[in-house]
């Protein structure tokens, strides 16, 4: 049999020393910089967060609009939603679903009509969008009555 022979590793603890390694010129430049942008960007960050915890909760918001213009309610008063006509749908009329939740009129339910358009939808689904909106939910026609006064 060939005789294996086994390198040995010689290395010595001088050969491995980094006293040769130094950072000059550019990179030594740009270590620091880097260094002060992250330490910048830190600061900067810690301060803002520091602002928004400090300013008290009763500070106002501020807002751009007037404080005497307010914004005419946008929704009918609950005594107009339910003066609206309720009638009960009949199986013998088209199948019609209502536009709101999409859900089919079956036969004996109570469906609001309203009085200009005369579109149908279940009454709860109209009661919640006239609290908050004064017009048909499918073709917009106006159910106040001093709209046709106010300017657009």
């Amino acid at each position: 049999m060939a005789s294996h022979e086994s390198e040995t590793f010689h290395w010595h603890y001088a050969e491995f020393d980094d006293n040769a390694f130094q950072i000059r010129g550019r990179t030594l430049f740009f270590a620091v910089v880097l260094f002060g942008v992250i330490l910048f960007i830190t600061i900067i960050y810690l301060y803002a967060r520091w602002v928004c915890q400090m300013r008290p909760p009763s500070l106002p918001r501020i807002s751009h609009a007037p404080s005497s213009a307010q914004p005419p309610p946008r929704g009918l008063d609950p005594n107009a939603i339910s003066n609206l006509p309720i009638i009960l749908h009949r199986a013998s009329e088209e199948a019609v679903e209502c536009s709101i939740c999409l859900g089919i009129f079956q036969d004996g339910e109570k469906v609001k009509v309203l009085p200009d358009c005369q579109h149908r939808y279940h009454s709860e689904c109209v009661d919640v969008w006239l609290t908050t909106q004064s017009s048909c939910p499918l073709c917009r026609a106006s159910l106040r009555d001093d709209d046709s006064l106010s300017p657009v």
